[in-house]
Order: C-alpha cells, then structure tokens, then sequence
C-alpha cells in the first residue's frame, strides 16, 4: 500500500506577514515544536494539516485542523499579492526575490493557483516585475579619476556576476516564480520547482540561499514535514539547478562596459540542507548546507551530479592536485533552539567557502573564508485570550573575511574565481543579500495580535569591507548605512496590508570620502554622505 499522500502546497518564502506568523506561533506554543523552520519553503498544509496556508486555522482556535483526504482532488487559488518600493537616491535591495537594486518605482505582481490529484500536484505562481530603474551615482562615476579604486572594482565584479546597476529603462521581466511541479507520498516529495529558497535559522539573512535573488530551475527532493525516527525527527532537501547570469555583465550605471565575461555558460549547482531534531533535546535543531557550484558543461561532461555526497577536504577529493575541472564548495552548520516556555529563541549558522585542504589546514585556518550569522527572538507574551505580544529580534551577520584571506587565493565569501562568477543568479546574490564582504547587524521592537503589528527596526549596515580594502587602508572612508524603520501588517476582510518606511543615512556613499586638508585637526572630517528613503508596500488578496 502506497504511503499516505500529503499536500505539497508551499507558503513561498518572501510570503508578506505569514513566514514570521508561523515562526511566531512555534514560540507561542502553538504550532509543532519539531518542525525546524530551516529548510524552507514550508509546507504547512502537510505539516500542519493547515486546509488554506495563507489563512491559518491558528488565528482562530475554534477551529482544529484535519488531515488532507487521500487522493482527494483539490483546486486553489493563490492570493494576488501586488508588491510596491520606491527609493529616492540609490537602489537599495535585499530580500526581495526578483525584483532588482534600483532608483525610483519598482513594482512586481503575483498570482496563480494550486491543483492536486493524489500524489500529483502542480503549483502555478508566476512573478511579473517592472522597474522605473532610474539612473543614480555608481561606484565608476564617483571613483572615474581613481585608477586604484577602478583596479579593485573591476577585479572583484570579474569575480561574481553582481551588476550595480541594470541596464533597461524602464526594466521589464516575466519570471516563472514559485511555481512546481511534484510527487509527494507521505513526508517526501520529489520534482521540479523554480521556487526560492531559504535553508538555515537567520531571518534576515542566509548564508547559501535566500530570496534575495530570482528562483531557479531545480530538480529537487524534500521533506514536507519532519521524518519521526526512535532517535528524533529528519528534515532536509537535495537539488540539482541551473543557474544563470545576467545578460549585462561588466556595465556601470551609465552602460560603460568596465570588464568582460570569461566563458558564456550556464552553472549547475548541487546543495543540500538536513536538519536534525535529537529526541532528547525538546526544541533543539541542529543542521547543515553543502552546495557545489561548476559549469554546466563540465557536470555533463564529468557526470558529476551529486558532488554534495563527495569528501569535504581537498585532499580527499583530488589528491595532492587539483580538481580537473573548475568547480567550488560551500559548507555550513547551524543550530536553533525554540524555548516555547520562554517564548524565545536563539540561533546561529556558521560557513566556509574555500573547503580545507585537509584536517591540518582547519587546524590551523579553522576561520579562512568564514561567515557566520547569530541571532536572538524574544516575545513577551502570555496565554490570555487577548493574543497580543511584544516582540524583540537581534540579529547580526558577518561577511567581511579575516587576515588569513590576505595571503591565499580567495578573497570574497560567495566570489568564486572565474568562470562561476560567484553564488549568484541572473545577477543577484543566492545567499546573504547583503554581499560578499558585507556586515549587518538588525534590532527591532513590534507590537501585535495574530497578523497585525507595528513596530520599529534599527540596522547597520556596512557594504563591502574586503574590497574596500583593494584600493584603500583609510578607516575613515568606510561605506556604513545606518537605518531607520517604521513597518507594520494590517488584515481587513481577505485583505493582507504590509508597509515599511526606512530613512537610509548612508556615511561614505560607494566609499566617497575626501580626506581632510593637511592641518586640520579635525581627523573625523565629514565625508560625502547621502540619504535614501525607502518606501514598500504589499497588498495581498487571499481567496
């Protein structure tokens, strides 16, 4: 007898509001203590028995979820979801799936439908993005008498497919969204998707993927819900995908082309997540992500599909040589731990790019070519019939690399050395939104009730150290962001409102900082600073 069938309907990540009331809810000891909430997109109509995952039967207790029917044939709408943002100086963008970094209006619109018939199910959700895509102050327009500063800007985007700007006024783009198609029989599912995703604990950033790039065509193998086993419970996810690059490498803002691409060829990328619950640990998660990045011929030609299931060192892998082929690692570990009595939790994830050469090497280097992110959530709240709460996150990430990186080959944590043109897809980050060489560390304080909230956020932002460090050692001429941030989500009806209002100061603005006339003594002299405003506004329909 087949397994039980279970629905492979997914909240798709970058899901305005609903992603955070999950994650909320666990803490309030509402929903499932095994479910890790690492290996997303999350399925909570078969991990949750959730009838409609865009309104969740925890808004209202009265009503207790059931089990899917088997092999019952469903059919649902997706919610309309209309996404808005304006930015006023620069482009300023992070995890906002295929929209682009970009000056002024910028506007993307989504909607679709999920079908089931017993294991077979088909998720339709397309993504159309329009962007004014204004033209603003680049790095080369700032820097264009700065030989040294042009040296290092050239090197590093000749390393990842990262464009500061893209060309197209206005930017118009069809993407084929979170759409999939699968097999699913009781915790497993297996087919093809071009979905985001997002593995690891961080809520602001991750490490290998994130939504702060377009979802790619991936053949994919997953859990829908936590595997229970004597020693605890399993999640996890294996992919084979084709990543693409921009079609506008090497142009500034003003269409110059600055450098050349190596080779034009897709990339295939094998990763996987597994996230592991001990029995013995009520509430503790720890996990893993591993990805190999090479270009699509050399996977063809090597048939070197499933490279995530090789050795991790060097050694192991090719010897005293080197790999025949150009091909890079990434490896990751994380660990969450929900504290449902407190109403808390706290997290981290910790990465390598350059995998060691053997155990010696992590002996001596543990930390070359590190990432690493930690994270804090309190809510204060009690089990009244009210339902309101505060909420308290922390979260930093560190990105800039340490001295060890000043004298091996590699520089950028997800700048991977031509021809893979770094962890990127069609020209923005897979991973950390922010960028390889980037730092940020967020705080922030909301009020509410089921969906509803306010609140304020604070973040600090400091863009590129490691190739800031290519052309200058002024620890005066830093590009740092701090950030102001009023956001809220409001629900009337089927109707789901979420807006966010950011003041962007930003010291230093693509690194601009003329030091001060010799004589002064003022050695903290202003440098050429910048604010931004950024406006969001989505409005989902939910059927």
């Amino acid at each position: 007898m087949l397994p039980f069938p279970a629905f492979a309907q997914t909240l798709p990540v970058g899901t305005p509001g609903l992603e955070e009331y999950y994650r909320r809810a666990q803490l309030m000891g509402q929903l499932d203590s095994t479910l890790s909430f690492c290996t997303n997109p999350f399925f909570p109509v078969a991990a949750l028995h959730e009838k409609d995952p865009f309104n969740p039967s925890t808004l209202n207790s009265s009503l207790v979820p059931s089990p899917p029917r088997p092999f019952a044939p469903s059919f649902s709408l997706a919610p309309i979801t209309w996404t808005q943002q304006f930015n006023t100086h620069h482009p300023y963008s992070l995890n906002d799936g295929p929209m682009i970094p970009a000056r002024g209006y910028q506007t993307m619109l989504s909607a679709g439908f999920f079908a089931k018939l017993g294991p077979l199910s088909v998720q339709l959700y397309p993504e159309l993005v329009f962007a004014e895509n204004q033209h603003f102050d680049s790095f080369t327009d700032i820097h264009r008498n700065d030989p040294d500063a042009l040296d290092a800007y050239n090197g590093f985007h000749s390393s990842i497919d990262l464009p500061e700007y893209f060309p197209g006024r206005p930017y118009k783009r069809l993407f084929p969204g979170q759409s999939s198609i699968r097999l699913t029989f009781g915790p497993v599912s297996a087919g093809i998707s071009s979905e985001n995703l997002w593995w690891g604990p961080g809520t602001r950033n991750a490490l290998l993927v994130s939504n702060s790039a377009p979802g790619f065509y991936h053949l994919t193998f997953n859990t829908v819900k936590p595997i229970r086993t004597p020693v605890g419970s399993f999640e996890g996810q294996i992919i084979g995908g084709k990543l693409e690059i921009s079609d506008f490498l090497g142009e500034d803002a003003n269409g110059n082309k600055m450098y050349y691409p190596n080779v034009n060829d897709w990339r295939y990328l094998n990763a996987m997540v597994l996230s592991y619950q001990p029995r013995w640990v009520h509430g503790f998660f720890i996990g893993m992500t591993r990805s190999f990045m090479m270009m699509g011929n050399d996977a063809k030609k090597y048939n070197r599909y499933l490279r995530v299931f090789s050795p991790v060192s060097k050694r192991e892998n090719y010897g005293e040589g080197e790999s025949a082929y150009v091909e890079d690692q990434q490896l990751s570990f994380f660990a969450r731990w929900i504290l449902p009595a407190d109403h808390a939790e706290i997290y981290g994830e910790y990465g390598r790019g350059d995998h060691n050469y053997d155990l010696r090497d992590m002996y001596l280097q543990p930390n070359h070519f590190r990432a690493y992110l930690i994270g804090f959530k309190k809510l204060f709240y009690h089990d009244d019939t009210s339902g309101k709460y505060v909420e308290f996150n922390l979260e930093l990430t560190q990105l800039e690399q340490n001295r060890s990186n000043t004298d091996r080959l590699v520089v950028y944590f997800s700048g991977y050395p031509a021809p893979l043109r770094g962890n990127t897809n069609q020209g923005q980050m897979l991973g950390a939104g922010i960028g390889p060489g980037s730092n940020l560390q967020t705080i922030s304080l909301s009020w509410g009730k089921g969906l509803d909230n306010i609140g304020f956020q604070a973040e600090r932002y400091e863009h590129n150290n490691d190739l800031y460090y290519q052309f200058s050692n002024d620890p005066r001429g830093h590009w740092v962001d701090i950030n102001l941030a009023l956001f809220g989500q409001y629900t009337w009806k089927a109707f789901l409102f979420s807006a966010k209002l950011e003041g962007i100061r930003s010291f230093n603005y693509e690194y601009n900082y003329l030091p001060p006339p010799t004589g002064t003594n003022n050695y903290w002299t202003p440098g050429k600073d910048a604010f931004n405003f950024q406006g969001k506004l989505a409005v989902s329909y939910r059927f």
